[in-house]
C-alpha cells in the first residue's frame, strides 16, 4: 500500500515536468505548431493533465481509507488512469529532453514497427490471452464510461505471379491467393504463370476492456476476407467478410475463438505472404476455454478428428469424446522468448459413421518448441520445430490427417515433423529484409493411405520490405516449394509477390 501512495505522489510530482515537456511538444511537432497558431495547444493539453491528476487524487484517497482494511488492490479503471498518466509523463519526458538536446524524438517511423498486433494474436503474448489496448495517443482507441474500445487492423493488397511445374489451379483456388502446401498441383505439366490481384488479407479488428465487480473483462472479434466461396475475377471482385477470432476474457480466462494455444504466433516470420512457411508452422484458431496463470497456460479446444479412408478420401466422423488439451509455458526476457507446448488428442470414430471402421479411440500428441530471438539492436531470429502422432490438422493447414483405418477397422496415428526457421535483418531503419525455410515429413501408412497422399515439402522465402514511414509496408518477396508424394510424384512451386500494407 505504502509502495502504490508513493508512486501516485511521485507520478504527482511531475506535473511541472509534464506542463514543461507539453510546451516543448507544443513548439516541436506539427500538431503542436498548429494548436499554437490557434493559441490553443499548451491550454488543451494542460486541461488533459488536470483531468489525469484529479483521477490520480481520487485513486490516492481511496487508497488511504482502504489502508485500515487491508484492501490493497486497484480495479482495472485506477490501473488505466496511472497507465495513461505514467505514459503522458513519459512522453512529455523524452520528447522535451530530445528536443533540448537538440535530438528528434524517437520516431514512430522508424522501420522497426511491426503490423498492428494484439497480445491474443500472440498467444500468451508470450504471456498473453487478453486485450491489450494502445496508448491513449492512438486516435482509433476511445474510452465510454469505464470501458477502452479499440479499431485496429490493416489494408493490403498482394499482386502474385505463379508458375506451377505440376499443372494449374484455378484462378478460384485459395492456393493462388497464398501459399497452401497440400494444393501445390504434383504429377501434370504446367501451363505458365498466373497473374492475380488479391486484397483479401484485409483484416479489421474490434476490442473492448473494462472492468465489472472487481474483474478485468475484455473481448475482440477480428474479421478478413479470406477463404470465402464467394465472389469472382470478372465483375466484382467481392468477398464476404469471415470471422477469424471472436471471445471474452475474465480475468485470467479466454473463452471463444482464438489462436490455438499449441501454436505461438509471435514467432511466425515477417513475410508477405499471408503465412510464410506454411508446412512448417502450426496454425490454427478454433473455440477454446484458456486459463492462463503467470508463464503457464492450459486449454480445452475443439476436437476434430480426421482420416484416411480405405479409398484415400478424407472423413470426418464428427463423433469426438473428449476435448484437445494443450498445456503451454512461455519464456520471456529482454532478448526474446521461447515457448514450449504440448497437446494431448482423443482421435475417435464410430463404426456406424465411418464405413469400415470399428468404434474406436486413438490417443494423439505433440510437443512444439518456438520462439523469437533478438540478434543485435535490430535483427532477429524466429524459428518452430514440432513433433506429434496423430496431430495433423494442426501443421501446414492441414497437409496430412490424423490418422488412418487399419486392416482391422482402427486407427492407425500417423507421425509428422516440421518446422522453420527465419532471420530478419535490417539494413537501414526503413529496409528490411527475411529468409525464411521451412520443411515437413510425414510417416504414413502408406499400405493403408495409398500412395496419393503428401510424403514431403520443403520452401524457401525471401523479401525486401520498404517502410518509408511508419505503418507503410512496401515490398517483394519470392517463394520456391516442392511437395512430394507418397508414390513418388512431385511438383513446384515458383511465386513472386508484391505487397502493399497500411497498418492502422
Amino acid at each position: 500500500m505504502l509502495t502504490q501512495r508513493c508512486e501516485i505522489r511521485s507520478r504527482k510530482s511531475n506535473r511541472a515536468k509534464l506542463l514543461a515537456g507539453v510546451a516543448v511538444i507544443a513548439m516541436h511537432t506539427p500538431l503542436g505548431a498548429a494548436l499554437a497558431d490557434q493559441n490553443a495547444s499548451v491550454e488543451a493539453l494542460e486541461a488533459r493533465v488536470s483531468v489525469i491528476e484529479n483521477k490520480l487524487d481520487a485513486i490516492l484517497l481511496r487508497l488511504e481509507a482502504a489502508a485500515g482494511g487491508g484492501q490493497q488492490q486497484l480495479s482495472a479503471a485506477d490501473k488505466r488512469t496511472l497507465g495513461e498518466a505514467y505514459a503522458v509523463v513519459s512522453s512529455s519526458q523524452q520528447h522535451s529532453e530530445g528536443a533540448i538536446a537538440g535530438q528528434p524524438a524517437a520516431s514512430a517511423g522508424d522501420g522497426l514497427s511491426q503490423p498492428v498486433v494484439f497480445e491474443t494474436d500472440t498467444p500468451g503474448g508470450v504471456s498473453a490471452q487478453k486485450t491489450s489496448a494502445p496508448e491513449k495517443s492512438d486516435p482509433l482507441t476511445f474510452s465510454a464510461g469505464n470501458a477502452d474500445f479499440t479499431f485496429k487492423g490493416f489494408i493490403k493488397l498482394d499482386a502474385t505471379v505463379t508458375d506451377f511445374s505440376g499443372g494449374d489451379l484455378p484462378s478460384s483456388s485459395i492456393g493462388r491467393d497464398f501459399y497452401i502446401p497440400g494444393l501445390v498441383p504434383v504429377g501434370g505439366v504446367g501451363n505458365g504463370a498466373d497473374f492475380d490481384f488479391n486484397p483479401r488479407e484485409t483484416r479489421f479488428i474490434f476490442a473492448v476492456n473494462t472492468d465489472r465487480g472487481g474483474l478485468d473483462i475484455g473481448g475482440l472479434i477480428e474479421f478478413d476476407f479470406q477463404v470465402t466461396s464467394d465472389g469472382n475475377e470478372r465483375v466484382s471482385n467481392s468477398f464476404t467478410p469471415r470471422m477469424r477470432q471472436a471471445y471474452v476474457t475474465i480475468d485470467n480466462w479466454l473463452i471463444g475463438q482464438a489462436w490455438s494455444t499449441f501454436q505461438d504466433v509471435g514467432a511466425l516470420p515477417d513475410n508477405l505472404d499471408f503465412i510464410g512457411p506454411t508446412e512448417g508452422t502450426v496454425f490454427i484458431r478454433q473455440p477454446m476455454i484458456r486459463y492462463t496463470r503467470g508463464p503457464w497456460q492450459v486449454a480445452l479446444e475443439q476436437p476434430e478428428t480426421e482420416i484416411t479412408g480405405p479409398t484415400g478420401a478424407r472423413l470426418l466422423p464428427g463423433d469426438d469424446v473428449a476435448p484437445d488439451v494443450v498445456v503451454r509455458y512461455n519464456h520471456k526476457r529482454d532478448w526474446g522468448h521461447l515457448t514450449l507446448a504440448g497437446i494431448a488428442r482423443a482421435l475417435h470414430a464410430e463404426d456406424d459413421i465411418v464405413p469400415g471402421a470399428v468404434s474406436d479411440t486413438a490417443i494423439g500428441y505433440g510437443v512444439s518448441a518456438s520462439g523469437k530471438i533478438k540478434v543485435g539492436k535490430r535483427d532477429d531470429f524466429r524459428f518452430m520445430a514440432t513433433y506429434g502422432d496423430g496431430i495433423g490438422r494442426y501443421v501446414g493447414v492441414n497437409i496430412v490427417n490424423d490418422a488412418a483405418i487399419n486392416g482391422v477397422g482402427e486407427l492407425s496415428t500417423i507421425q509428422t515433423i516440421s518446422g522453420f526457421a527465419s532471420y530478419r535483418h535490417f539494413w537501414s531503419p526503413k529496409w528490411r529484409s527475411n529468409l525464411t525455410g521451412g520443411y515437413f515429413v510425414a510417416d504414413n501408412p502408406v499400405a493403408l493411405t495409398g500412395g496419393g497422399v503428401t510424403d514431403e515439402v520443403y520452401s524457401v522465402h525471401a523479401n525486401i520490405i520498404y517502410s518509408p514511414v511508419d505503418k507503410i509496408d512496401v515490398g517483394i518477396e519470392y517463394i520456391y516449394a516442392n511437395r512430394s508424394l507418397e508414390n513418388g510424384l512431385s511438383g513446384d512451386m515458383n511465386k513472386v509477390q508484391f505487397s502493399t500494407k497500411y497498418s492502422f
